[in-house]
């Protein structure tokens, strides 16, 4: 219950986020046009953040899943039946509020239900099944269109995982109120033992002690000033996090072909550098329970931000293609080590009694970082070339890990 729709959602949304393009084009767009058609899920996603920690604030995290599910399916039929570009682009933006809404309220569920001695573990395999999905997903698509020779067919399996997903949040166990109910029998528990009184623990009275609302907070503009400090210190580092993740997406493949590498060698060496990241998930959890988050932060943006510094000087070397292997492998080791970091910072720094409203600024605030990014490579790289936007991300990357050196130990607890 704690995963499972969230697997389900990254799986059916990796599938289709490949195909964007492909259906914008079928509709008559120009490359260009295209890109921004897909842009769209990004777009979507960074303006439901805030909406999203609004809805678990106040009508709780299953609610808002159900809710973001059913406004997923809306998008899907409109990626199956859209009748024009417009139509399209304003389906995928729909697909990425929910998204925001199915990420919102899984971060703030563990924000306020997980101990915090393992807290950066199970926000790592959160992060991990995002991971999983965005992995899986393309070779699922590739497999059903060469089954079915359409590709509707993997907008079709997208919606299958959103019905199931939402079936999964509606039917299954509250994650919610079983944290609720687990509280409250071991508080009963100890009760009785401190006071040698033996009552029996009966079901009645502890679903009396489960809330039947919810706080209705603070407020998220109220949140988001009260805590401006934070996000515009810790917040910003983390932004550069994401952008840095962000460029590495975007700036490889597009050194491949500046080197004239062919297509079948460029997915080889993004798919080992993602194959590489995808593998580490956890181990950066284990790192950040064990010794802090500033073990995992720093050496991930160190690793990414020399990464591409040094990658920026290779562009005309002899040995071009080896130092892009090369360093595409160190992007991916700094990336896996950076997995669950976003989430486990923004779940440290949010106050614990009503973490949805200052998550949904959190987490707005790292998707601008990696929205931003694809940008600035394109314009810098337009302007000058692509070895100095690939320098420009390098320098990004490591005041990004001066950053973090500076503001993880004022603002996160050690334990």
């Amino acid at each position: 219950m704690i995963y499972g729709p969230t697997v389900l959602f990254a799986l059916g949304e990796g599938a289709v986020i490949p195909l964007l393009p492909v259906l914008a084009s079928a509709l008559g767009a120009d490359v260009p046009t295209a890109a921004l058609v897909a842009a769209a899920l990004v777009v979507g996603q960074l303006c439901g953040n805030l909406p999203a920690g609004w809805a678990v604030a106040r009508i709780g995290e299953r609610v808002t899943m159900a809710i973001g599910g059913g406004v997923a399916l809306a998008g899907t039929a409109g990626l199956v039946w859209a009748p024009s570009l417009g139509v399209l682009a304003a389906s995928v933006f729909v697909i990425g509020l929910s998204a925001a809404a199915f990420g919102l309220a899984r971060h703030s569920f563990m924000t306020t239900r997980v101990p915090l001695a393992f807290r950066a573990r199970s926000l790592s395999l959160l992060g991990g099944t995002f991971r999983l999905g965005m992995f899986v997903g393309p070779f699922v698509a590739a497999a059903l269109i060469g089954l079915f020779g359409d590709p509707h067919a993997t907008i079709w399996f997208f919606g299958l995982c959103l019905v199931a997903a939402v079936l999964l949040v509606l039917l299954g166990p509250d994650p919610e109120v079983e944290a609720a109910v687990a509280t409250t029998r071991a508080a009963g528990r100890r009760g009785r033992n401190g006071s040698g009184d033996d009552v029996e623990d009966t079901g009645e009275a502890v679903t009396g002690a489960v809330p039947t609302r919810r706080d209705p907070g603070t407020g998220v503009i109220r949140t988001m000033w009260r805590h401006r400090g934070v996000l515009a210190r810790l917040g910003v580092a983390a932004a550069s996090l994401s952008a840095v993740r962000s460029a590495r997406q975007v700036v490889l493949p597009l050194w491949g072909v500046s080197i004239g590498l062919d297509a079948q060698t460029i997915a080889l060496v993004v798919g080992v550098s993602g194959a590489i990241d995808f593998a580490l998930f956890y181990a950066s959890g284990q790192v950040m329970d064990r010794f802090g988050r500033l073990w995992a932060a720093l050496p991930a943006m160190l690793l990414m931000g020399l990464g591409f510094v040094a990658l920026s000087f290779t562009h005309d070397g002899d040995q071009a293609a080896m130092w892009f292997a090369l360093f595409a492998a160190v992007l991916g080791v700094g990336n896996g080590l950076s997995s669950g970091i976003l989430l486990t910072l923004g779940a440290d720094a949010a106050p614990q009694s009503d973490p949805a409203a200052f998550l949904g600024s959190w987490r707005t605030l790292t998707d601008a970082g990696g929205a931003i990014a694809p940008l600035m490579v394109s314009a810098v790289a337009a302007a000058f070339s692509l070895s100095i936007a690939t320098g420009l991300m390098g320098a990004v990357g490591l005041l990004g890990a001066a950053a973090f050196a500076r503001w993880v130990p004022r603002f996160v607890p050690r334990r």
